[in-house]
């Protein structure tokens, strides 16, 4: 490609790179009244970032570029690797004493909103040092959102065709219907965070540590302050709150524009979020009631610890109230197929996604009916709309390349001399982007740190994938691709 098409891509990753370094001096601006050990390595990782950022802006010249899809591709999957980079730099250069796999690793879960960490002691850690971590998982949130509108309706892989009614296309629109798009998901998200720190501080929490969970919890990221996680809290209150802020984080953020137009029917009729919402309570149920026969857990206990931890899991949150690995074999066999779930298209959680259960589903019945019946003309309906072939095709082509990328990610981990439980659920982890795996080591109650550099490396490709829908970095591997 030539270099004149490069540098609108240029452009604007400077301009991503220079909003980062005002992001990076947030935990030294909002506790300046606190204690802010590694305030020097944040001056001067901001002080990097915007120096190659404003360099990389001002290259470009002043002429304003229109992105066309080619370079939206490669925007996109330039910023997810060169923003977790850059955001590396304050636990690179802090008290820390990171290797550079360590931050980085740390840096890319949050900003992909994995939630798997290398850190312990977080009970220790200095509170810029936690504060930049929940910063990076929000940030990395509303990203998300950014690229379900704007880069992944070109592949057909996102949903966001399928599930906007009359103007699935934001990215063909007009730019002042997507400017307006744009700020009404912007004002929605910080809706959801300003009122999940309320919550949270009203419940009990103080304010710093209700500050960094309402940003992991509305972002579906699940770094916490503690070790422990949300275990933290013995309290069922924080719990049923923490539950309902991720389900939220999990709903199509567009539904939300629409509700703040006015416009509550496509919020109550969606279809993907009455599954969503089903598919929870069903397995919390089941959960609950298996804990109750094989354990005697209190009912209500067993109940919103289940249904907290199965939405953390299904949301790709990452939070944990309990070990739930010591629930029974039963149960781990659950959580380890929930890991693949994920919430709803245009939500900040990752997994397979909803929608394409329920695709799944529409097709199964089809098949049957055509057994039954071969001669029978059967459309597909989802949400009042019928469903084209091209979208299922593209169903089926999504869940078969994340099957077979988990395979590979899995044998290589376990070529890297990794158990059977560790390969299978960090890739699985890692792909889905949902945090903590199973097992001694990565489980719950454990974290990334004792594994060999070379698998976090592996991982770390495997949260960028999962992150970015997998075609659309395969697509760029594409000879057409590079073909003007």
């Amino acid at each position: 490609m030539a270099l004149f098409n490069i540098l609108p891509v240029v452009q604007i990753l400077g301009f991503l790179l220079i909003l980062l370094s005002f992001l990076m001096t947030l935990p030294v601006n909002l506790l300046m009244f606190g204690e802010t050990p590694d305030w020097l390595a944040f001056v001067k990782s901001a002080s990097i970032c915007f120096g190659v950022g404003l360099l990389c802006f001002l290259s470009a010249g002043r002429k304003r570029h229109a992105l066309k899809q080619r370079q939206m591709f490669i925007l996109t999957v330039s910023a997810w690797i060169f923003i977790p980079l850059f955001s590396s730099l304050p636990l690179l250069l802090s008290d820390l004493k990171l290797s550079v796999t360590d931050a980085f690793f740390e840096s890319i879960s949050g900003v992909t909103t994995t939630g798997s960490t290398v850190l312990s002691g977080l009970d220790q850690l200095p509170d810029d040092i936690l504060l930049w971590r929940s910063i990076m998982q929000w940030m990395g949130g509303i990203g998300i959102i950014g690229m379900a509108v704007a880069i992944l309706p070109f592949l057909r892989i996102g949903g966001m065709r399928l599930f906007a009614t009359e103007s699935s296309e934001w990215a063909e629109k007009a730019v002042p219907r997507t400017n307006r798009l744009a700020r009404g998901l912007v004002f929605s998200y910080l809706i959801l965070t300003a009122g999940c720190i309320s919550v949270y501080w009203l419940l009990g929490m103080d304010l710093f540590n209700a500050l960094n969970h309402a940003l992991t919890t509305v972002s579906t990221g699940g770094y916490s302050t503690s070790d422990s996680s949300m275990g933290q809290y013995d309290q069922l209150s924080i719990l049923f709150a923490s539950t309902i802020f991720m389900m939220l984080g999990g709903i199509p953020f567009f539904l939300f524009v629409r509700l703040l137009n006015g416009q509550v029917q496509p919020l109550l009729r969606d279809q993907q979020i009455h599954f969503f919402l089903k598919f929870l309570l069903v397995i919390a149920s089941v959960i609950a009631f298996y804990r109750i026969v094989t354990d005697g857990t209190v009912p209500l206990d067993a109940f919103v610890h289940a249904l907290f931890n199965v939405t953390s899991v299904v949301t790709t949150t990452g939070y944990a109230s309990q070990d739930y690995s010591l629930w029974g074999p039963f149960v781990i066999v659950l959580f380890f197929f929930l890991t693949f779930v994920g919430g709803c298209s245009g939500s900040t959680s990752g997994g397979m996604k909803m929608f394409r259960f329920q695709l799944s589903m529409l097709l199964l019945r089809e098949q049957v009916l055509r057994l039954l019946h071969p001669n029978a003309v059967i459309a597909r309906h989802y949400n009042g709309r019928i469903i084209s072939d091209e979208i299922v095709a593209s169903s089926v082509a999504f869940s078969f390349i994340f099957l077979a990328t988990l395979a590979v990610v899995a044998a290589i981990l376990a070529l890297l001399g990794l158990d059977l439980t560790t390969s299978l659920t960090g890739a699985a982890t890692a792909l889905a982007n949902v945090g903590p795996g199973l097992g001694d080591i990565i489980g719950p109650a454990g974290n990334f740190q004792p594994l060999p550099d070379a698998a976090k490396w592996v991982l770390m490709m495997a949260m960028l994938l999962g992150r970015l829908e997998l075609l659309s970095v395969f697509v760029m591997f594409s000879p057409q691709f590079w073909r003007s």
